[in-house]
Order: C-alpha cells, then sequence, then structure tokens
C-alpha cells in the first residue's frame, strides 16, 4: 500500500507535469504547431490531471475508512467495557463460588492457586514459572487437587466448574448434560 508521503511526491510529480504540458500546449498554439502533437501533449496533460484527481480522490476515501474504521473501534471498545461492567459482578459471584468449592475440597491455599491456573489453561511448565517452583511441584499439587476434588484431570475440573454455564440460554434449567431440544 502507497503511504501519503509517496502519494504526495506522485501528486507533487503530476502536477508539474500538467505545468509544464499548460505551458507546452500555450507556446505550441502562438507558434503554430500541428494540431497532432497539440492533442498528444493535451492527453499527457489530462492524463497528469486525471492521476492526481484519482489519487486526491483514493486519499480522501482512505481517510474516510480510517474515521469510520477509527469509530466502530471505539464503538467496539465501548461494548467491550460495558460488558465487562455488566458481567463484573457475575464474574465476582463465580470466583467466590469457585473459591468457596475449593474450600470445601479442603485444598491448601497453593493448591488452589494451581486449580485457578489450570482453570485458566496454563500448562504445567507456565504455571510453574508464574508460581516460582518446578514444574514437578506444579505436577504433584495439580494430582493432589485432582485427588481431593474426585476428579481425574484439568477437563474435569474445567467441566465440573464450567459445564452447566456455558450451555446455551434454552437449555439452561435441564440437566447438567447438553439435551437436544425436542420438536
Amino acid at each position: 500500500m502507497m503511504t501519503t508521503k509517496e502519494r504526495n511526491y506522485i501528486i507533487a510529480i503530476l502536477a508539474l507535469v500538467a505545468v509544464m504540458v499548460s505551458f507546452d500546449l500555450a507556446i505550441d498554439s502562438k507558434e503554430g504547431v500541428i494540431l497532432w502533437h497539440v492533442l498528444i501533449e493535451a492527453s499527457a496533460g489530462l492524463a497528469a490531471l486525471a492521476g492526481i484527481f484519482f489519487l486526491l480522490k483514493g486519499s480522501f476515501q482512505l481517510r474516510h475508512q480510517l474515521s469510520d474504521s477509527q469509530s466502530e473501534n471505539q464503538k467496539l471498545k465501548a461494548e467491550a467495557q460495558e460488558w465487562k461492567s455488566e458481567a463484573q459482578r457475575f464474574i465476582e459471584g463465580l470466583s467466590k463460588s469457585i473459591d468457596l468449592q475449593l474450600t470445601k475440597w479442603n485444598l491448601t491455599p497453593a493448591e488452589k492457586e494451581v486449580s485457578l491456573l489450570l482453570l485458566k489453561g496454563l500448562s504445567l511448565k507456565e504455571i510453574a514459572d508464574v508460581r516460582g517452583t518446578t514444574e514437578k511441584t506444579a505436577r504433584v499439587q495439580s494430582i493432589s487437587v485432582y485427588s481431593k476434588s474426585g476428579l481425574t484431570g484439568r477437563s474435569e475440573l474445567a467441566a465440573f466448574f464450567l459445564e452447566d454455564l456455558l450451555q446455551p440460554q434454552q437449555y439452561q434449567g435441564a440437566s447438567s448434560h447438553f439435551q437436544e431440544p425436542k420438536d
């Protein structure tokens, strides 16, 4: 894509060509130059002017598109902020509910932290890095989480907290497993 600076250089060059052709046409018309020569030079001048027109038109269209994109971006940011604000109380409630369940499982503070990092999708290596421990420690703590909770792994841990939460609206209130709608 052409930069604004490049576009301006080309416009300046085309404007110079159009001016030079205009002067040459004025001189040629006084000297009685043959018609086909004048027509060719006039065509070159018109082509330069057409080039300027299309470059300027493209610049205005790009500015308009940029303005529209910026407006859309601001609108999306506002919508995202609104969603975050509306969802904040639900997120806080979910966080409290998860913490309550982790407490019911008698998890240590370290195991709770590992549980939350597992729910966020971090690998054992990433958990170890975040917590400043070894990967082996993170693995042992995750095994302890699964043992105390009676779950077999990360997917069951995530499903325990999220399965009913992530069902489409029409299925909430049904059993905790997805069911096809009845006709």
